[in-house]
């Protein structure tokens, strides 16, 4: 009796046992990511990552802004099934304008629906959203082999990503300098080439000044665009304005706006007063870029090296306009021909969702792009240069060694100026620019509008 006992409880501690591991089901099956996120989603089953007591989720959403191909599903995707391989961690894209991408990110806020990452620059990530409290604090993702690696390249990187309350708020990917472009065809039919220096890609106040009046005589119409339709590209109007005669626009604390400088009104009523030049309320940045293109203008303000390996996005010639004319581009013109140039940063952040197992994915994704042996990949995806020397042990310093326009615009980059684009109340600024553009080509008087606008800037 006691043998059958015995054999019964072995019996029901066996089916015990099968049935916790029926229980425990089988590994979730990795699927390639999807090319389009929703508005949100509902939580994600968890898996279990190296470190004890740490839930890390299975999928997670990425919005980005049109940086480089990190703009174009089919190159999004080899880097995105390339984590999920690696991780099992699924991701899903929705891909932003800048058009329309910040209505859209502040309305995901506003309902509880914000992507998990968000790839654009510190302007964003750091001073809008960062500043609002949406960010998550991305310091332990840094150790000092990460800052090294970063500062040796610019040390205003790190700077830039770093709130005033000293959390990082955005993991620097890429940057490059912003510059200008010129219709060298054009500019030779003008007798425009001897004001500029090719080699260097640089020229100064006055001779841009004898190059539009040069190409006015010849073609007899708008050759440049102050556009001012709005934010898209308003990087390049400021530098422009800035440079012509050494004008600043905020200052060096990034607490006020200070482009009611007299040199920036000067150089305001400069352009204003060139025949060749015009205020164009009807572009934004995008536009002015189209018609340079197209051939309608014969320079640009907006353009970077993204611009000069695919013109206009048109997937052509590189460094050529539709008509096979040769793009060069330049530095903005200073009265010493030593241009400061704007530079664009772009990385990932995390919003803060407060669910902690997607925070650590999200913090994954992050890794596996910014510091690992993919992290070259990423890199020439967004078609700009790296932010640091090395990632995981792989050397980033030659990755454009076989791609002769992108050597060539490193003589730019040493003009990197400040990066004040993180100075407080940056969303209200930018408005304001573009609006003091708009009245300054209306006719109002410069130096009321620029003293009008600045003030409203910082909230005056």
């Amino acid at each position: 009796m006691k043998t059958i006992r015995k054999v019964l409880a072995l019996v029901l501690a066996l089916c015990m046992v099968l049935a916790l591991a029926a229980c425990a089901g089988t590994p979730a099956e990795t699927k390639a990511p999807e090319s389009q996120a929703p508005a949100s989603q509902p939580p994600a089953e968890t898996k279990t990552p190296d470190e004890p007591g740490t839930e890390m989720a299975d999928a997670i959403t990425l919005w980005t802004y049109p940086i480089g191909k990190w703009g174009v599903e089919e190159e999004v995707l080899k880097m995105t099934n390339a984590f999920t391989e690696a991780t099992g961690i699924k991701v899903t894209v929705e891909y932003l304008a800048y058009a329309d991408g910040d209505d859209k990110v502040n309305s995901a806020l506003s309902g509880g629906g914000a992507p998990d990452l968000i790839m654009e620059g510190p302007e964003r990530l750091v001073a809008n959203w960062g500043d609002n409290g949406h960010m998550v604090d991305l310091s332990d993702l840094f150790d000092s082999e990460d800052m090294s690696e970063i500062n040796a390249v610019n040390e205003g990187v790190m700077k830039a990503c770093t709130h005033t309350s000293g959390a990082i708020y955005e993991y620097p990917l890429v940057m490059t300098a912003h510059c200008m472009a010129i219709n060298r065809n054009a500019f030779e039919q003008a007798g425009a080439l001897e004001y500029v220096d090719l080699e260097k890609h640089t020229w100064t106040t006055e001779n841009f000044i004898k190059a539009v009046e040069a190409l006015y005589a010849e073609f007899g119409e708008t050759v440049g665009a102050v556009y001012c339709a709005g934010q898209g590209g308003d990087q390049g109007t400021r530098a422009l304005v800035n440079n012509l005669y050494g004008g600043t626009f905020t200052n060096a604390e990034h607490t006020a706006y200070t482009w009611d400088d007299p040199l920036n009104v000067k150089a305001l009523e400069q352009l204003r007063s060139m025949d060749g030049i015009a205020f164009d309320a009807s572009l934004a940045g995008g536009d002015e870029i189209a018609k340079f293109y197209q051939g309608v203008l014969k320079m640009a303000f907006c353009w970077n090296i993204a611009q000069q390996l695919d013109p206009n996005g048109a997937h052509g010639d590189p460094g050529k306009t539709v008509t096979g004319d040769d793009i060069e581009f330049m530095a903005f013109p200073s009265e010493d021909g030593t241009a400061k140039l704007q530079g664009g940063i772009w990385g990932f952040g995390i919003f803060d969702s407060k669910d902690e197992g997607r925070i650590a994915a999200a913090k994954e994704f992050i890794k596996f792009m910014c510091d690992s042996e993919h992290t070259a990949d990423a890199v020439k995806t967004a078609n700009y240069f790296a932010v640091r020397t090395k990632a995981g042990g792989a050397d980033l310093s030659n990755i454009w060694a076989d791609n002769e326009i992108m050597a060539e615009y490193n003589v730019l980059m040493p003009m990197l100026g400040d990066y004040y684009q993180v100075t407080t109340n940056w969303a209200q600024a930018r408005t304001s620019w573009w609006t003091m553009l708009q009245k300054v080509g209306e006719g109002a008087d410069v130096a009321e509008a620029v003293a009008q606008y600045a003030k409203e800037a910082i909230g005056g």
